[in-house]
This record gives C-alpha cells, sequence and structure tokens, in this order.
C-alpha cells in the first residue's frame, strides 16, 4: 500500500517562500509519477507540478512556471516543492499524489492519481 505524508505548509507574507515535502513509501515499481496538487476554497483541484521517478522529467503548471521547482531525493524517497514569489493565490491545501507511471508526469492530471496524501495547508498572507 503506498503511503503519502506531506509536511511544510504554513503561514507565509507574499513574496516569501516554503518547501513542501513529500515522504512516499510502500511503491512495489520503480516506475512512477509523484505529484503536488492544491485545492483552494471553492475550486477544483489541480495539478501544480509532477516529476517522474524513473527519468526525473517535470511539469509544472503555468501559474508555477519559473516559481516553484519540484525535485526528489530517490534515496529517502522524498518529493520536495520548493515555493518562491508565494502569492495569495497560492493559498490552498497542497496534496501530494502518485500514479503507476513514469509517463504521466507530462499531463499531470488529478484523474490520473491512485494514491493521495491527506494534505498540508499553504496560507499565504500579510
Amino acid at each position: 500500500q503506498v503511503q503519502l505524508v506531506e509536511s511544510g505548509g504554513g503561514l507565509v507574507q507574499p513574496g516569501g517562500s516554503l518547501r513542501l515535502s513529500c515522504a512516499a513509501s510502500g511503491f512495489t515499481s520503480a516506475y512512477y509519477t509523484i505529484g503536488w496538487f492544491r485545492q483552494a476554497p471553492g475550486k477544483e483541484r489541480e495539478g501544480v507540478s509532477c516529476i517522474s521517478n524513473n527519468n526525473g522529467g517535470t511539469y509544472y503548471a503555468d501559474s508555477v512556471q519559473g516559481r516553484f521547482t519540484i525535485s526528489s531525493d530517490t534515496a529517502k524517497n522524498i518529493v520536495y516543492l520548493q515555493m518562491s514569489s508565494l502569492k495569495p493565490e497560492d493559498t490552498a491545501v497542497y496534496y501530494c499524489a502518485s500514479a503507476p507511471s513514469v509517463t504521466l508526469f507530462r499531463l499531470c492530471r488529478v484523474e490520473d492519481m491512485n494514491y493521495w496524501g491527506k494534505g498540508t495547508l499553504v496560507t499565504v498572507s500579510s
């Protein structure tokens, strides 16, 4: 059973930075995609960034391109999301999710993910 545990959320001022971590365990295959998704109040969950565990390929939503960076520590099975230049519109619950394919990172779609963490709240406010 795959387990994903997010951490690192909190309150940050506009323009600030935050790093989220996703500790992953239980994968039976070395080929999968892990991604970060977010859901703001009253909005649908959306893909933020995804990474292929096989070749390190990445995807970023247009709204975070150039501000967020996804990376993985394969030895520790942790995926990070470094968020910089944060804006109030980045406020959301951020979820870590995984899909059993190394190609699905290119689309980073909610409907392709089959395991989810419980989420961590990020609030960007002054």
